[in-house]
């Protein structure tokens, strides 16, 4: 079950609508995506109680130049180099979603913000204590040489270039990854 609100920042939980459907007994439907395991899971619920929005954002993570390319109204603004999973912990390829931005402690691995993604690692199952979700994030305690692929799965940013997003950026914002 899906949880009205993020568990980390206890902000509104923000679903990607797929499409829409009206039921014989007139219930308004709406598929969405999901987060979590496995990967690319999608569902319906009432559309009774929700809120649309929209974002003109889409982020594109691709694995095998090791960039992050930064979209908005469909014209690329920004590309960013990045740290993305080494073989033994890929990061995960599929259509995904941002579920919440996140600042983080000064001494947090990972700060100064994180963009937590409803992608979960194929390889693993938790890390530090979590759910082994993917996320974009800084490079504070953790480092790491920008262009490399060394991370556990999660995509590592210049910590100037998470300034950057996490003020553009909204739960919801659609995530691709390739490679």
């Amino acid at each position: 079950m899906i949880q009205a609100t993020r568990p980390l920042t206890d902000g509104r939980t923000v679903l990607p609508v797929l499409g829409r459907r009206t039921g014989a007994n007139g219930v308004r439907w709406l598929h969405v995506m999901l987060p979590g395991r496995p990967n690319g899971r999608t569902g319906w619920i009432r559309q009774r109680a929700t809120v649309a929005s929209s974002t003109r954002w889409h982020i594109v993570v691709d694995t095998s130049t090791r960039r992050v390319i930064v979209y908005r109204n469909g014209r690329r603004l920004r590309s960013f180099k990045a740290i993305v999973g080494k073989p033994s912990t890929p990061t995960p390829h599929g259509q995904f979603f941002v579920e919440e931005g996140i600042r983080l402690r000064a001494t947090d691995v990972g700060a100064p913000f994180a963009l937590a993604l409803s992608a979960r690692s194929d390889v693993l199952q938790e890390f530090a204590g979590g759910p082994g979700q993917i996320a974009l994030h800084g490079l504070m305690n953790i480092g790491g040489v920008l262009g490399t692929a060394v991370s556990h799965g999660c995509v590592r940013l210049g910590n100037d270039m998470m300034r950057w997003l996490i003020v553009r950026i909204v739960a919801g914002t659609p995530v691709t990854i390739i490679g």
